[in-house]
């Protein structure tokens, strides 16, 4: 599940511009529009579709392209509903532990009534490709396969293995039967040292200049609570001083009012230093970026951020936020019940019983009881390190000269959790370019530039192959 980081940003003089052209297609462009369109026009959307003819025709692919079938498994704990797709490509080296490529195949739905357009179809039309899931996420599916063919077909034998897992229920509707399911169940078939995340860190297009190579590190933990008051009720006739409903409102009023104190990562202080420097001179957020990362206590420049945007508000602390709101049973009835749910996205380093606490706290009332629905696992953030930053910097500046790595925290949620919560470290680095004015995924109309896919597939290609020769 994408979410597009909003860079307030001005042009960099050095950026490189997005040109529109009609594209002769090379060959390997053309194997890659071929296993674009396979993918998108099959429906692997939970209620309509399945992934698993996806993950078959994967499979399928593969296998004609020489892998022996050992190599090469589609499974699932669901049966034919929907599987998953695991292929290893061996490399040389005994000792090294592989590196994990993973994009997932299940998809949002999407109604042919809404769309101006076929979903389910491949449309090329005045520079875009249009189609479900084109930016969220076959398009990071498609360079993944088509870099680990295209160094078979050139004979390119990996020194470190390399293991693509293409997987279901990423987008919520399938249940345990994705990387979840795998890295619980089959740890030894993705085992690795880290991994590449193309439902992560896209590329970033403002108004028709590319700016930055985003490097997710990390994301924040997803974790609802229960906010629930009861009380005898009675007649509407004879209110009491107790109400559920307004004890409730009372609650949520000092929630919603509340801000977690700042909390910055190593992630959100590389992010914040790169940021500061793109900012247009005579810009107010640039010291307070700056600020902030020489002292995050600083309530001034927290406060200055905060009000600049959402983005970096959720980028220095812990939210919580009311959701869902339920409550009394009739309408001459005083409420014997008076339920809201409160969606919380908890900071790398904190911990779902912390901010149950401060929930508590900040709603002072013994009569509202704070309940968790289920229970997330911390996962600590992925290390900026050299083994995995420097092919990144090599690569972008070989392709995209001008664009500046920038690492960022993920304010959403990927299946990039499950593998950090199981030790292993995790990097969304997707190598499609998105306009960030033009984001539609899970949208009507949903689309990439024609251009970017390609420019992304030779990047993907490149940076995997660079991935895979170390020793």
């Amino acid at each position: 599940m994408k979410l597009r980081l909003p860079l307030l940003v001005a042009l960099l003089a050095g950026a490189t511009p997005l040109a529109a052209q009609t594209m002769q297609l090379t060959p390997v462009q053309q194997q890659a529009r071929a296993i674009f369109r396979e993918l998108i026009e099959i429906n692997t959307s939970w209620k309509e579709g399945s992934t698993t003819p996806a993950a078959r025709a994967i499979a399928n692919r593969f296998l004609a392209a020489g892998w022996a079938a050992k190599d090469v498994l589609v499974l699932g704990p669901a049966g034919d509903k929907d599987s998953n797709v695991v292929v290893r490509f061996t490399g040389k080296s005994k000792t090294l532990k592989p590196i994990l490529l993973i994009a997932h195949l299940d998809v949002v739905e999407a109604l042919r009534s809404d769309w101006s357009m076929d979903p389910f179809k491949l449309t090329e039309k005045d520079g875009y490709f249009y189609g479900r899931v084109t930016s969220d996420v076959k398009d990071g599916a498609t360079t993944l396969i088509m870099a680990l063919l295209r160094m078979k077909q050139e004979g390119i034998v990996p020194n470190r293995t390399l293991v693509l897992a293409l997987t279901a229920g990423e987008e919520g509707g399938g249940g345990y039967d994705g990387m979840e399911w795998l890295a619980k169940e089959h740890r030894d078939l993705i085992d690795a040292a880290f991994c590449i995340n193309v439902d992560g860190g896209d590329p970033q297009i403002v108004n028709g200049k590319r700016l930055t190579r985003p490097v997710q590190t990390s994301e924040k933990l997803y974790q609802s609570y229960t906010l629930a008051v009861t009380n005898p009720g009675g007649h509407s006739s004879m209110p009491t001083p107790e109400n559920a409903i307004v004890r409730l409102a009372d609650a949520l009023g000092r929630v919603g009012r509340f801000a977690f104190p700042v909390h910055v990562t190593e992630t959100t202080r590389g992010y914040l230093a790169k940021q500061a420097t793109l900012e247009p001179a005579g810009s107010e957020l640039a010291p307070a970026m700056r600020a902030i990362v020489a002292n995050e206590h600083d309530a001034a420049a927290a406060a200055k951020l905060s009000a600049a945007s959402p983005f970096y508000n959720a980028q220095l602390r812990t939210t919580c936020v009311p959701t869902m709101l339920s409550g009394g049973h009739a309408e001459n009835a005083l409420p014997q019940t008076a339920r809201a749910v409160v969606n919380c996205r908890i900071m790398p380093g904190e911990t779902p019983a912390q901010t149950q606490a401060t929930l508590v706290k900040v709603i002072a009332d013994d009569s509202v009881r704070v309940t968790p629905i289920d229970s997330a696992t911390p996962a600590d953030p992925s290390p900026l390190s050299p083994a995995v930053m420097d092919p990144v910097e090599r690569v972008t500046a070989r392709l995209w000269p001008g664009v500046v790595v920038i690492p960022v925290l993920e304010t959403g949620a990927t299946d990039g959790y499950y593998l950090r919560a199981a030790g292993i470290p995790t990097y969304g680095m997707a190598g499609v370019f998105i306009d960030v004015d033009d984001f539609r995924a899970h949208g009507k109309d949903e689309r990439i530039l024609v251009k970017s896919f390609y420019d992304g597939v030779e990047y993907v290609y490149q940076l995997v192959k660079e991935y895979a020769a170390a020793r």
